[in-house]
């Protein structure tokens, strides 16, 4: 599980397959994490997402074939 970090911005994939980037903001004082949409500027919490996504992966560049 990849744990982000505040203020990076993150591609994740929704369960339809879209993809989406997405800058992490942190948590609230309720400890629900939020997140601001690049694309859109609108900001929301984990908790009112209503589909399943998840963060991709970035690729490993030393993994790279030469």
């Amino acid at each position: 599980m990849i744990k982000p970090e505040l203020q990076a911005i993150y591609e994740v994939e929704f369960c339809s397959g879209e993809h989406r980037r997405w800058r992490y903001l942190g948590p609230d004082s309720r400890s629900l994490n939020w997140w601001q949409d690049v694309e859109t500027g609108r900001e929301f919490s984990e908790a009112s997402v209503m589909y399943a996504w998840q963060i991709v992966p970035a690729e490993d560049d030393s993994q790279a074939a030469p």
